[in-house]
């Protein structure tokens, strides 16, 4: 099982950029607790992060055949791109979209995410911790999955 972590712009300053919206932690910090979750839970984990538009629809491309979900934090794209809501779309892996901050509370431009409706579901308000929830969730998402598939396969012998 492979989760990708896909973080958009300026998530590189975390830990230095508004502080009283996104905290003191740094992004490494947050990928450092992911991976040793992912680890305990036997998940392999990678991570990506660009302030390109282009770049994170290109990463979430290769997630197709390479993983098996996909959380992501677009950040600002969350409200503008229509080009990586069609790419989440188009692999169709359980994507769970994360924001540190609560979209719903803040500028009202922030509050409508174009990318929630292609995903499994979104995180939103519960700080870095919002990435902890997402790995359970995922992982959750993932075992279904493979349960469902598992089950379908043994139908098919039965039958044959």
């Amino acid at each position: 099982m492979k989760i990708m972590v896909i973080q958009g712009p300026n998530l590189n300053m975390l830990g230095v950029r508004e502080q009283n919206v996104y905290g003191p932690m740094k992004l490494e910090q947050i990928h450092e607790q992911m991976r040793a979750f992912a680890e305990q839970n036997g998940v392999d984990i990678e991570f990506f992060q660009s302030n390109l538009e282009g770049e994170i629809v290109d990463k979430v491309q290769e997630c197709l055949g390479d993983a098996d979900g996909i959380i992501i934090n677009p950040a600002a794209y969350t409200h503008t791109s229509i080009a990586i809501r069609d790419a989440i779309s188009a692999v169709a892996l359980p994507a769970i979209e994360v924001h540190i901050s609560n979209i719903h509370a803040r500028e009202k431009f922030r509050q409508k995410s174009l990318i929630a409706p292609v995903c499994a579901g979104q995180i939103t308000g519960f700080g870095p911790f919002g990435y902890h929830m997402a790995m359970v969730g995922m992982i959750q998402i993932l075992n279904e999955v493979k349960a469902m598939r598992e089950m379908q396969q043994q139908q098919e012998a039965s039958q044959a």
